[in-house]
């Protein structure tokens, strides 16, 4: 089945309007997607790498520093590329109500802008349809939730409970910033123009709506400077590798 898939009919959000107040002594000047790793912007490595699973259509929401993202981006002559802007700051369910208009697809992807873990796509768009949810989110395992928060699923997938960070050790799962979504997940949305993915829908969707798919892969992000030094080591040990 997987074979009959194609990503590419999938338009894919990324949440790049974050002000990266944490990456700061990092980013310097520049806004976090265009930071430097291995000579390359996260930006690229993260769409090239959507492009390899055939995904076409990408919608970027933009805020801090945008023009200096659409100025970079115009410059990938091949890439398909459309840009929502937020004057203000409108939060990762904000933005995404935004950019609705913008999507063409009835499912589409989010990632967040800051975040790269290698989903096998195919197998997660299959795992949302199979489901006939509105919402998939890609869940991976962590020793320390007090990083990330948590989240739990029954043995049918459907997730049970968002937990905030805790400061805590041991196994969970955590959320990796990656969702298939459905447009009427809006109907969960609230009416105020500001508001948080996971604070404000998530936990109010249905709970059969709702399934987390469960991945193996490694998370990673460069949200603080200590996992900016990681994702650097992660992503320069695929480059040697030819992976990248």
């Amino acid at each position: 089945m997987g074979n009959l898939i194609n990503l590419g009919d999938i338009d894919v959000v990324i949440l790049c309007g974050g002000l990266g107040t944490r990456l700061r002594p990092v980013t310097g000047d520049l806004p976090k997607v265009l930071v430097n790793i291995c000579g390359r912007p996260f930006i690229d490595l993260l769409v090239e790498g959507l492009q390899q699973w055939g995904f076409k259509r990408f919608i970027l929401c933009v805020g801090y520093m945008s023009e200096l993202v659409i100025y970079h981006i115009r410059q990938k002559k091949d890439w398909q590329v459309e840009f929502s802007e937020e004057k203000v700051p409108l939060g990762t369910g904000g933005a995404i109500k935004k950019a609705i208009p913008l999507i063409g697809s009835e499912t589409f992807l989010v990632v967040n802008g800051d975040t790269i873990c290698d989903v096998d796509y195919s197998k997660f768009y299959e795992f949302h349809i199979h489901n006939n949810g509105i919402l998939s989110i890609a869940l991976t395992m962590t020793r320390n939730s007090g990083e990330y928060g948590s989240v739990s699923i029954d043995n049918e997938n459907r997730i049970e409970n968002f937990r905030e960070k805790e400061n805590k050790n041991g196994k969970c799962l955590v959320s990796a910033g990656i969702y298939m979504m459905n447009k009427a997940i809006v109907n969960w949305m609230p009416g105020n123009i500001k508001f948080s993915l996971e604070y404000d829908v998530f936990p109010n969707i249905q709970r059969d709506l709702c399934h987390g798919f469960i991945t193996n892969s490694k998370l990673i992000d460069i949200g603080t400077p200590h996992r900016f030094e990681n994702a650097t080591k992660y992503i320069l040990r695929k480059c040697l590798a030819g992976l990248l």
